[in-house]
């Protein structure tokens, strides 16, 4: 038996690869087919069935381009259905992996169709259950997703009897192998580990606690935040097939003179430019939105950026391609092109943002507000005392109480979310904004005053 855990951090998605006897399966894999195709044949073996756990929303998955590529048949659970050819499996059916076994567990609730997949071992015993959304550590799949179709209640109250009926049924030593880990918006807090087992989660998991299901159902449903705009399309995407990633990149993937690139913004086209802060900050053009790639790229992009909005990428040298392809994993294939040469081959003046250290926010007169842009519960635990709050997510619309003439100190928790923060406020109008190397953390350890989580409550 061998299993990898293709974790991917821009995302926090983990696809999976499960090996016995020469023969593999992959569960949950990104757009790109490439890592799955050559793991396989590093290791001398056949990949035999792509698993999908559900009709993933946050990422556009790879199971259409790999299994044509390995002619390997797709598997879903029930309740599935495509525009193209799959599996769908019926609850409790089982699928053969060399001497292991694939066990299919119907678990409606973070979607209808929302199935784990409990592996047996060569003797027959539970192992290890692939939960996708279904469970993660410490949380569970929000049920939000289904607007129009299915209410949050609804759902949840679904997911509280696949939790309690087949998961929470499983032996202890069970390894638990989720979809997703810490900072996806799949779920509400989900914890930093990537994996763990059946008994943990039985202790720590508040959504596996011994309650009833109108508690579970009200717990659940109270505080989400709203789901980036982009699910939904990649949601449809998943469900109803798209064009070979291959294609995508290549007609994405077009270099740009400066002079062409002006034309496509007159025309409604958008700079996305995927450098590092730092990169940005020295030199970039006006309108520009900064989202870095050395981040978690897809899902800011996916949370700020229209998916029908037309890009045109400005990169680091030699990101181009990788640019487009991490667009490409969340259904973001509007990209026009990329400017050749990247920002210093712009024929105008290039625009730049001030960055202070911590400490000399001390030097700023109290009448310079400080924006605090990360997200709500990061707040809540501890921020700087008369700081204002507003959270990137909700840009642009969160800043029309602000003064675009006046002087503004941004900051995040480390510097990468304050510089997006910027770059969407200087597209917005705002004039004067200081960013701050560090974020909050270079913050508390400057002795800046802060409000705790006990004051607060």
């Amino acid at each position: 038996m061998y299993i990898e855990q293709l974790y991917t951090n821009c995302l926090a998605e983990a696809a999976y690869y499960i090996e016995s006897n020469g023969e593999a399966a992959i569960i949950d894999p990104l757009r790109e087919t490439e890592p799955y195709i050559e793991l396989a044949a590093k290791r001398g073996a056949k990949i035999k069935y792509v698993f999908e756990t559900h009709f993933h929303a946050d990422f556009v998955s790879g199971h259409i381009d790999l299994a044509r590529k390995v002619n390997a048949p797709i598997v879903y659970g029930p309740l599935a259905n495509t525009n193209y050819e799959v599996i769908n499996a019926k609850d409790n059916q089982e699928f053969k992996i060399g001497k292991l076994t694939v066990k299919v567990l119907h678990t409606p609730g973070h979607t209808p169709e929302s199935s784990c997949y409990l592996l047996l071992d060569e003797n027959g015993k539970e192992h290890a259950i692939f939960t996708g959304d279904t469970l993660f550590v410490g949380d569970v799949g929000r049920p939000d997703l289904l607007d129009g179709h299915m209410t949050s209640e609804e759902l949840a109250a679904m997911l509280y009897d696949s939790l309690n009926k087949k998961i929470k049924a499983l032996p202890d030593s069970v390894i638990v192998y989720p979809a997703h880990g810490p900072g996806s918006a799949c779920g509400k807090n989900i914890g930093k580990e990537t994996f763990s087992t059946i008994g943990e989660q039985k202790k720590f998991n508040y959504a596996l606690k011994d309650q009833s299901k109108d508690e579970f159902v009200k717990e659940l449903t109270t505080g989400i935040l709203p789901p980036p705009q982009y699910f939904f399309e990649d949601a449809r995407i998943n469900k109803e097939g798209y064009e070979p990633v291959d294609t995508v990149i290549d007609r994405n993937s077009k270099p740009l003179e400066s002079r062409e690139v002006e034309k496509l913004l007159d025309n409604g086209a958008m700079i996305l430019d995927t450098r590092t802060a730092d990169e940005f900050q020295k030199g970039f053009i006006n309108g520009s939105i900064n989202i870095g790639l050395n981040g978690q790229f897809a899902v800011w992009v996916g949370t700020l950026i229209p998916i029908e909005q037309p890009l045109v990428l400005v990169t680091s040298p030699g990101k181009e391609k990788e640019s487009v392809l991490r667009l490409a994993r969340v259904g973001y294939e509007k990209v026009v092109g990329y400017l050749n040469g990247g920002a210093s081959s712009w024929h105008k003046p290039l625009e730049t943002i001030h960055s202070i250290n911590a400490e000399q926010i001390k030097d700023f007169d109290h009448t310079v507000e400080v924006l605090d842009v990360r997200k709500p519960g990061e707040w809540n635990v501890s921020h700087l005392k008369d700081a204002k709050f507003v959270p990137l997510a909700d840009m642009p619309s969160n800043l029309e109480s602000l003064d675009k003439n006046s002087t503004y100190i941004v900051h995040c928790g480390g510097g990468y979310r304050s510089m997006t923060a910027i770059s969407l406020m200087k597209r917005d109008g705002f004039t004067d904004l200081v960013n701050v190397y560090g974020g909050f953390s270079a913050m508390v350890n400057a002795g800046l005053e802060m409000v705790t989580e006990e004051l607060v409550g």
